[in-house]
């Protein structure tokens, strides 16, 4: 059995993110889950993140690295304190520092991979690695730095 997604615990507040908010429609919805000592998630990019035909365009995938660093930094947080993901305080990260590298093409009309390794985790701030795969060749890579989001930001609970 599949343990559900770390993005389907984020608060409903706190789940619009055009990167993975569950609740954006016009959003990508990414899932980033642990799979052994790393973390996954997969897209489809649609014909219309094209940069060239054929090819994805460069922002989808600094997004992607991006939504999938924050989840990698909450799912290492939850792990971390061995907390299960639906405990309060709830784990929510913003992106402090992305740095994308891009490798190759990366082919539009294919499903692409995310890993997630987790380099530090100190306090409030955690910083991972990413690599982007299509058909499993790395296409890109990409270091998050991730800090816990201001409680300013979170806004008002009902």
């Amino acid at each position: 059995m599949k343990m559900k997604a770390i993005q389907n615990y984020y608060p409903e507040e706190l789940s619009h993110c055009y990167g993975c908010g569950k609740l954006n429609e016009h959003g990508h919805q990414i899932k980033s889950y642990w799979e052994g000592d790393e973390t996954v998630a997969h897209f489809t990019p649609e014909k219309y993140h094209i940069a060239i035909p054929g090819f994805v365009y460069g922002g989808l995938i600094a997004s992607l690295i991006d939504c999938h660093g924050t989840g990698t930094a909450a799912l290492a947080s939850y792990k971390n304190e061995n907390r299960d993901f639906d405990t309060e305080p709830a784990f929510r990260f913003v992106t402090a520092s992305l740095q994308v590298d891009y490798l190759r093409p990366t082919p539009l009309g294919v499903e692409l991979e995310l890993r997630g390794k987790v380099v530090e985790l100190k306090g409030r701030k955690v910083i991972s690695e990413i690599t982007l795969s299509a058909n499993g060749v790395v296409t890109a890579k990409g270091k998050v730095i991730a800090v816990q989001m201001p409680e300013k930001m979170m806004g008002e609970k009902s």
